[in-house]
């Protein structure tokens, strides 16, 4: 038999599955308020059409009579994405799928509110839905005696093991700690101050989302509260955020994006799940990449200097070199978006120990707050003045992305891996970024990353770009050198 009906279902469910994914970036962005209810049961509508295609019953048949010997190792994972959202589908219900999305779609606009006014309680009942979806999904997907929560990482990182993931990133913690500390002996680089017109961050943002590669033709960017990109091949929109006090936000927050957009906007296929990305620490590994070892290089502030001044006019830093340091401001805070490197997977661990025991029952909701606050001291010594700064700022659980947050760390994992190989590949690298004439990276993820689709796992597509397996040790020595030279330890 053909595969052509089997691809044919596939496009046309991808094709679906966008459609829904821009009623979600509609949603966060542009949305009237008045719209809400409907956006919900339109979420829900959609969700149970895709649920319903996912778990045709003639895919079974169709993959039965396909010869899997004589197929190219793309249409084989087509095959075999097929089935596993098949077997996926088919475990959970399809009142379950539906009731998910409404809530996701809810819980959003709720968590939104409740961030604003500064109030968790507003929030508790809408996470208290979406946690015993979420329960309830896992639970489908598990074994007898499996454990849950790896169940929905999955769904992000599939094949991963949450406890020995926990234990890789934890491993991390003892150098973290080590070099923040030493960083804490040394004087902190001055700030960045003044007052940055929103307009003319907006105006910068895009320039240097265009200067890295992001094609306008193919994407859009607007403003929301917590920014996201949304979208794959030729319609890939990104969002960022301004603060007229802190144009960094918005500059660093777009290039984080803009990352993301990249890999999506260099897919092969548009429709073709082969085609789609690797998993989500894949995913964050671009857009860390372009954030913190591209954009926040020193080389790269010999460029953003000049053009933040003819942007805004003369600012409170002297030259690149205060500006480079500035960006990489080592400082406890409370934001995980607008954290340093050496603070940024303290954030995530935090968040990944928490989800993993709000699922697994040993943490209720009501409890979460004060649990939260309790870490948060422990971890970084600061008091947590308020819930939008707290156990509010992200908005992942409202959107029941639970095993979402760990793979911001593996892509902070693999974008040091990639740093290193590329380095050896591009020696000229820091020229091009002293310029922001960076095509020739963005060809080198396309080639190594990009078009590879989902074809290899994502430690062997980390393995087979770089020449090693992928490990935490390249980061660790890429934060070493960077900050021992910035701090002069």
């Amino acid at each position: 038999m053909s595969l052509a009906p089997l691809l044919e279902h596939l496009k046309q469910t991808a094709a679906l599955s966008q459609a829904a994914g821009i009623l979600s970036w509609d949603q966060e962005a542009i949305m009237p308020k008045k719209g809400a209810e409907q956006r919900v049961e339109q979420a829900g509508a959609m969700a149970a059409v895709l649920h319903a295609r996912s778990g045709d019953p003639h895919i079974p048949e169709w993959i039965a009579a396909i010869d899997r010997n004589a197929l190219s190792a793309f249409d084989l994972c087509n095959v075999n994405e097929a089935q596993r959202d098949y077997d996926r589908a088919t475990k959970i219900p399809a009142r379950l799928a539906q009731e998910s999305a409404k809530a996701a779609s809810a819980g959003q606009r709720i968590w939104a509110q409740a961030r604003s006014e500064k109030n968790f309680a507003t929030f508790i009942p809408a996470l208290k839905t979406n946690i015993k979806l979420k329960r309830e999904e896992a639970a489908c997907l598990t074994d007898s005696g499996g454990d849950l929560y790896d169940s929905l990482l999955d769904e992000f990182e599939p094949n991963t093991n949450s406890a020995e993931l926990l234990a890789m990133l934890e491993a991390l913690r003892p150098g973290l700690v080590s070099l923040r500390e030493k960083i804490a002996q040394k004087p902190t680089p001055r700030a960045l101050t003044g007052h940055f017109a929103a307009d003319r961050q907006l105006a910068l943002a895009k320039t240097i989302a265009a200067r890295i590669g992001y094609d306008f033709d193919a994407g859009r960017i607007d403003t929301v509260v917590h920014p996201f990109c949304s979208g794959t091949g030729g319609d890939v929109r990104i969002t960022t955020r301004t603060d007229e006090a802190d144009p960094l936000n918005c500059l660093y927050s777009t290039v984080h994006e803009v990352g993301h957009a990249l890999y999506a906007q260099g897919a092969s296929d548009a429709f073709m799940p082969a085609a789609d990305y690797c998993s989500m620490g894949v995913h964050e590994s671009q857009s860390r990449f372009w954030e913190n070892q591209i954009a926040r290089s020193r080389p790269f502030a010999d460029w953003l200097f000049p053009a933040m001044q003819d942007a805004f006019g003369p600012f409170a830093l002297d030259g690149p070199e205060q500006l480079y340091a500035a960006v990489n401001r080592v400082e406890t805070g409370f934001i995980r978006t607008e954290a340093d490197e050496v603070h940024y997977n303290l954030h995530i661990l935090l968040r990944f120990s928490l989800e993993r025991a709000l699922i697994d029952g040993s943490l209720e909701v009501d409890d979460l707050e004060e649990a939260w606050n309790s870490r948060f001291e422990r971890d970084f010594g600061l008091k947590v003045p308020d819930p939008s700064l707290g156990v509010l700022q992200d908005v992942h659980w409202s959107l029941g992305l639970f095993g979402y947050f760990p793979t911001y760390s593996l892509g902070n994992i693999y974008s040091a891996c990639l740093d290193k190989a590329m380095r050896k590949a591009l020696p000229d690298r820091d020229a091009m970024v002293r310029e922001a004439q960076t095509q020739p990276i963005l060809d080198w993820l396309r080639s190594n990353i990009h078009v590879k689709g989902r074809v290899l796992s994502a430690p062997a597509l980390i393995e087979q770009a770089t020449g090693e397996a992928p490990s935490a040790e390249p980061l660790m020595e890429y934060l070493n050198a960077k900050f021992g030279a910035l701090y002069d330890l």
